[in-house]
């Protein structure tokens, strides 16, 4: 009879999916309450530089090929910045680039941000050629007055041309809302959200404004914010729309028609694998032995310059901590709805469920974390509390 072998903790038996997110770091012009790497082109004195980019980006890839050899690339994540902003004979060979370089799966879901205002559609039918399969489209709000706010350079009638040409190009098309906005009401919000369930696009993300650091709103806040009790009642209505409209809420901030989840932010939030390239971008790479987050560099002229010149200086390398990867593991997979199945920690960290038990209990006993010990999944309590879930775990 053969003896029963257990995976050895801290070992991983098996690597999980990986993905593949890229960093293009221009928009026309910086959000106030944007704290993502992104850069106006105003600034730029020779223009764009699309190729001298995707070169850096292909240089990128190829440097990070060693710690990923023979792994297939599940899903790719064009964001930024303004990816839309370059041309699509630009993502056309940076595709390209990447199929020669990496094991880029046939059915692959591949995902480009674009922005109302900076699409035609013979750019959008130039995507689709080129191997794009989803558009995310950054959208905010339908109300002119509330873009204003924002500071965004579209208004709401580009944005419904811009999501009607794509959902005639495009099978997967996301919209992206905002919610919570300065001097907006329960009936504005929910108008908002309604004009997006009407374009028929399948996937909707709606997120709270929030004031980061280091932002314009962040250092100074906007007059009519909506305080906690009308931000709570603005959220509800944005929920509970989305939900009549069939759309079934499966992460914090992510909602979706049955069989359009995205995919590449599935493998985030399941702790997968991904590779990160471009300016400021984050990769998470398993090992064996060891997980390892790189970053790159955030300044996009000093990205430029290290790919040109010694690519590996542009990239810093750091393994998880042993002890935080449980904490790590849960602050993603506590964030999807169905929650993840319990096995999946030992599979993606190497952390045996019995190390952390009393965390688990904790939890539990808190109403935090519901008690199938096949799952880990939050209570409906520990999805309005997530902050406090998580604390169980730190």
């Amino acid at each position: 009879m053969n003896p029963v072998i257990f995976p050895q903790a801290g070992k991983l038996t098996a690597l999980p999916p990986l993905s593949l997110y890229i960093h293009i770091p221009w928009c026309i012009k910086k959000c106030p309450y944007c704290d993502f790497n992104s850069h106006s082109i105003k600034n730029l004195q020779n223009g764009l530089p699309e190729a001298e980019y995707t070169d850096a980006l292909l240089a990128d890839l190829q440097t990070e090929l060693p710690h990923v050899w023979g792994r297939a690339v599940e899903t790719v994540f064009i964001g930024g910045g303004t990816p839309s902003l370059f041309s699509a004979a630009a993502i056309d060979r940076l595709l390209s680039g990447i199929r020669a370089l990496v094991k880029l799966q046939p059915e692959a879901e591949i995902t480009l941000e674009a922005n109302p205002g900076t699409f035609e559609t013979e750019k959008f039918k130039g995507f689709k050629d080129a191997g794009i399969t989803r558009l995310s489209i950054g959208v905010q709000s339908f109300n002119d007055e509330m873009l204003a706010r924002l500071g965004r350079v579209h208004n709401s009638g580009e944005a419904l041309k811009a999501i009607d040409t794509a959902l005639n190009v495009f099978e997967k098309v996301n919209i992206d809302l905002m919610y919570a906005l300065p001097k907006q009401t329960v009936r504005t919000a929910f108008s908002d959200v309604n004009k997006a369930i009407a374009t028929g696009a399948t996937h909707i993300s709606a997120y709270h404004l929030t004031m980061e650091p280091n932002t314009v709103f962040g250092h100074t806040p906007p007059q009519g914010l909506p305080q906690d009790e009308a931000a709570l009642d603005i959220e509800d209505a944005v929920h509970a729309a989305l939900a009549e409209a069939g759309f079934k809420h499966y992460e914090t901030s992510a909602f979706a028609k049955a069989g359009k989840e995205c995919r590449h932010n599935l493998n985030y939030w399941q702790f997968g694998d991904y590779l990160g390239i471009g300016a400021g971008a984050h990769g998470k790479i398993s090992h064996h032995d060891r997980i390892e987050r790189t970053t790159r560099r955030r300044h996009p002229s000093e990205y430029l310059a290290a790919m040109r010149e010694n690519p590996t200086a542009a990239i810093e390398r750091k393994n998880i901590a042993a002890d935080d990867l449980a904490f790590e593991f849960m602050m993603n997979a506590l964030r999807l709805t169905d929650g993840v199945p319990a096995a999946m920690l030992q599979e993606r960290t190497g952390v045996p469920t019995a190390q952390i038990m009393a965390q688990i209990e904790t939890a539990r006993r808190k109403g935090l974390l519901e008690n199938d010990p096949a799952m880990f999944r939050p209570t409906a309590q520990g999805r309005l509390f997530l902050n406090d879930l998580l604390q169980c775990f730190l």
